[in-house]
């Protein structure tokens, strides 16, 4: 249970890579921090099942070992971490407030990184054969279909830079487009010239099919004729955007992107004096394990300066990284 009472140095929402990272920092400073999980301590990366281009680990590894490692590290330097759900935060005179599912929390900083998802085109056998054959990373798993045929979801600028990534692995791919291409014209290009590339436009995804545990083909439809098809393929890539989980900032003053992501200044403060985000929520982040364990460490030194101000009552003074 959450004791009410206590001010934190340090609050984090979320137990991904970026606050895992940050806690790793603050804890070392003798900041006293927790953390706060909804679901999975490790985020994305504890579900995803391998990892291979986090750096130091030339042959991979499974993404649950490396979010068991974080956590295993952040708890060694102190790191509190609790299972609940924030769903507000707000100011509570110099400190921050979260409700949360266990009570309030106070804290006298926050960090927000409570990642993203990404969006679903909810057909069946999508959830059935996630990670072992539906995926929506092409840098984190591309490298599983070297010389095999794959289908991908999606017409934007996300979906086609994937998709032409994604040949420098797979022998063929079938890039379905449910209405058409919204690309930028250089990469619609770069796409036309690309021969491991036939794009279907005007194509359905409808179902995600297996057998042995394994994805076999796709089923569509071709909306100019209303007729059923089929694709064949070893994996299907679906890139129709990523949604932040940033619901719970409603009303909170914290400023969000067009889309949803959570703007922050160069030093990862939002626009609420002492609130903080990092990783894969935070509007221009690159969506990679390594960034958001990078935007973790950064964040954790400028709230340490922040909280270094606090207690001077004066100005922020440039940090020295240790």
């Amino acid at each position: 249970m959450t004791d009410e009472t206590k001010i934190w140095d340090v609050a984090m929402i979320g137990a991904g890579p970026a606050s895992l990272s940050a806690a790793v920092y603050t804890t070392r400073e003798d900041l006293g921090t927790v953390l706060i999980e909804k679901g999975v301590i490790g985020g994305l990366a504890a579900v995803t099942d391998w990892v291979d281009n986090y750096p130091g680990f030339p042959k991979g590894l499974a993404g649950l070992d490396l979010a068991n490692a974080l956590q295993a590290q952040a708890e060694r330097f102190g790191a509190k971490i609790e299972l609940g759900e924030v769903s507000k935060i707000s100011k509570d005179g110099d400190n921050i407030k979260l409700a949360t599912t266990d009570g309030d929390v106070l804290a006298k900083a926050v960090l927000i990184a409570t990642g993203s998802d990404y969006k679903k085109i909810g057909v069946p056998g999508e959830q059935e054969y996630y990670a072992r054959g539906v995926h929506y990373c092409a840098t984190c798993d591309g490298a599983f279909y070297r010389d095999k045929n794959i289908a991908c979801v999606g017409g934007g600028n996300s979906a086609v830079q994937e998709a032409l990534f994604l040949t420098k692995f797979a022998k063929h791919i079938d890039l379905l487009v449910r209405s058409k291409l919204t690309a930028s014209d250089v990469l619609v290009h770069e796409l036309e010239k690309n021969p491991k590339i036939t794009v279907h436009l005007g194509v359905t995804t409808d179902e995600i099919v297996g057998e042995g545990g394994k994805v076999t083909k796709v089923v569509g439809t071709d909306t100019k004729t209303g007729k059923k098809v089929e694709f064949p393929t070893d994996g299907v890539f679906v890139f129709v955007g990523l949604k932040p989980n940033t619901e719970f900032l409603k009303d909170s003053g914290i400023e969000l992107d067009e889309v949803g992501f959570i703007k922050t200044d160069s030093r990862l403060e939002t626009s609420v004096k002492g609130v903080y985000a990092a990783g894969d929520v935070r509007s221009g982040a690159t969506m990679q394990i390594a960034s958001a364990v990078g935007e973790g460490a950064t964040a954790a030194l400028m709230i340490r300066q922040h909280l270094e101000a606090m207690d001077r009552g004066g100005e922020l003074m440039p940090i020295q990284v240790q």
